[in-house]
C-alpha cells in the first residue's frame, strides 16, 4: 500500500504524523510525496482557527471524491469526531489521546506486507515531550482536543534521541503545547530533560518549543542554564498574546505584560544572541482601541526577531466564544495589519544587522530553486546558495537579508 502524509498546524503535530507514518512503513508499506501515487491518505489536523478547520474540511472532501482511503488524526479528530465519521464513514479516525491504541489498528487494518522501509525526513527528530497542557486559556480549543498535562517518561525520551543519533539525526526539535509545563504532573522539570538530552555524545542541535510565560518562570534559572549549553538552539518562543493585562486576564493566562517583559530580560541578559520569537492575538472579545495600543507598544519596546499576529477566531466550546463585546472582523484586521506592518519592520532592522557577519551553521533544509536553508546557533534561518549537502556543519558570511531570513555565502573550499 502507498500512503501520503498531510499535516496542518503545529510541530507536534508534524512530530505524531512522523510517528504514525513510522509504523505504516514499519509494516512494510511505501510513504509517498504526490497524491496521484497514493491509496491512502494521513490527514493530521488541526483546529486552532476557524479558517484552517475549513480548509481540512475541503481537503478531506477533496480526497474523498478522488478515491482515496483516509486516515484521519489529529485535534479536529479529538473535538468533532461524530462529524468526521458521519462525512467521512470509510475513514479510519482517531483522535490525539487515542495515538497509542490507534497505533495497533493501523496494524490490524493495514497488515505487514514486506520488509520495514525507511521512513521520515533524515537527520531531524521531531519529539513530543507531552500531551495536553496545564492551562485554561479562554479562546484556547487545543485544550478540548487535548485535554490535560500528561508528560512522557524522561528516561523513554532520551532513549529516543538516543537511538535517532544512532542514525544519524543532527537536529532535535523538542515540542509539545507547552515545553515549559513538561514535568509538572511529575518529578522531571523541562531543564532536567533538556541536560539529559545534552549529556548524549555527538554533535547536534536541540531546538526547544513553544513555552508559556508563567510556567517558564517557575524553572527560568534552570533553563537559563540549559539554553547556555552549545547543543541547544538560543531560540525562545515565549507567546505574550496582548500587551493589556486586562485582556491577558481575560485570556486566562496567569502572569501580566511586565512580569513577562522581566523574564525576556533575564534571559536575553544571560544569552545576549538569543532569537526571541512571540505571538499576539487580535480582536479578542472587548480588546479597546487602547488595548491594541498597549499591545503595539510592547511589540516596539520588545522588538522580537518573529511575531506571529493572529486574528480572534471564536472557537465553539470555548469560554471566548461566548463572551460580549465580540471585535468587529475589519477592527481585527486593520490591527493585525499594523502589527504585521510593524513586525516586518522590526525584524528587517534586527536582520539588517547581520550582514558581514560569520557564523557556524547547520544546513538542514533544502530552499526554493538551487538553494538551501541553514540555521545559525540562535536559528537564525540563512539562505544559501547551491546544491549543498544537508545535515553539514560549515562557516557562511551573511551578504544580505530580508525580513523574515539572512542570505549567506560560503567560504572558498567549502563547497562541495
Amino acid at each position: 500500500m502507498k500512503f501520503l502524509v498531510e499535516t496542518y498546524g503545529c510541530t507536534m503535530n508534524q512530530g505524531e504524523s512522523a510517528e504514525l507514518a513510522a509504523r505504516l512503513c514499519s509494516l512494510g508499506h511505501q510513504q509517498v510525496v504526490g497524491e496521484n501515487e497514493a491509496d491512502v491518505v494521513l490527514v493530521n489536523t488541526c483546529v486552532v482557527i476557524e479558517p484552517t478547520e475549513r480548509k481540512i474540511l475541503r481537503r478531506l472532501r477533496h480526497l474523498r471524491d478522488e478515491g482515496k482511503r483516509l486516515i484521519i488524526v489529529g485535534c479536529m479528530a479529538s473535538v468533532n469526531p461524530r462529524q468526521l465519521h458521519e462525512e467521512f464513514p470509510g475513514a479510519l479516525i482517531s483522535g490525539t489521546s487515542d495515538y497509542p491504541r490507534f497505533l495497533n489498528v493501523l496494524e490490524g487494518e493495514f497488515h505487514r506486507c514486506g520488509e520495514a522501509i525507511s521512513s521520515g525526513r533524515h537527520g531531524q527528530l521531531v519529539l513530543p515531550i507531552a500531551q495536553g497542557c496545564n492551562g485554561s486559556c479562554s479562546y484556547c480549543i487545543t485544550k478540548l482536543a487535548r485535554g490535560d498535562l500528561v508528560s512522557y517518561p524522561l528516561r523513554e525520551l532520551v532513549r529516543r534521541v538516543e537511538l535517532a543519533l544512532g542514525q544519524g539525526t543532527k537536529e532535535i526539535l523538542v515540542t509539545s503545547q507547552d515545553t515549559a509545563a513538561y514535568g509538572m504532573d511529575g518529578n522531571d522539570r523541562l531543564p532536567d530533560l533538556l541536560r539529559a538530552i545534552c549529556d548524549l555524545p555527538g554533535d547536534f542541535r536541540l531546538r526547544v518549543g513553544m513555552m508559556n510565560p508563567d510556567n517558564l518562570s517557575e524553572i527560568l534559572d534552570g533553563t537559563i542554564e540549559a539554553y547556555q549549553h552549545p547543543k541547544v538552539y538560543q531560540f525562545l518562543h515565549l507567546p505574550v498574546q496582548s500587551g493589556s493585562d486586562r485582556v491577558i486576564r481575560e485570556m486566562g493566562r496567569a502572569y501580566t505584560s511586565q512580569a513577562y517583559m522581566a523574564m525576556v530580560r533575564r534571559m536575553r541578559s544571560a544569552l545576549p544572541e538569543l532569537t526571541l520569537s512571540t505571538d499576539v492575538i487580535t480582536g479578542f472579545p472587548g480588546e479597546t482601541e487602547n488595548d491594541h495600543r498597549m499591545t503595539v507598544g510592547m511589540v516596539g519596546q520588545l522588538r522580537p526577531n518573529i511575531i506571529n499576529v493572529t486574528r480572534f477566531s471564536r472557537r465553539p466550546g470555548t469560554v471566548a466564544d461566548l463572551m460580549k463585546g465580540q471585535v468587529p472582523g475589519w477592527v481585527s484586521k486593520e490591527r493585525s495589519r499594523e502589527l504585521t506592518r510593524l513586525r516586518f519592520q522590526i525584524s528587517s532592522e534586527i536582520n539588517a544587522s547581520k550582514v558581514g557577519r560569520t557564523y557556524s551553521v547547520l544546513i538542514d533544509e533544502k530552499g526554493k530553486g538551487d538553494s538551501v536553508m541553514a540555521r545559525t546557533d540562535d536559528y537564525l534561518p540563512v539562505v544559501i546558495k547551491g546544491d549543498h549537502e544537508l545535515w553539514q556543519r560549515v562557516d557562511v558570511s551573511i551578504t544580505g537579508y530580508a525580513s523574515t531570513h539572512l542570505y549567506g555565502a560560503m567560504f572558498p573550499g567549502m563547497e562541495n
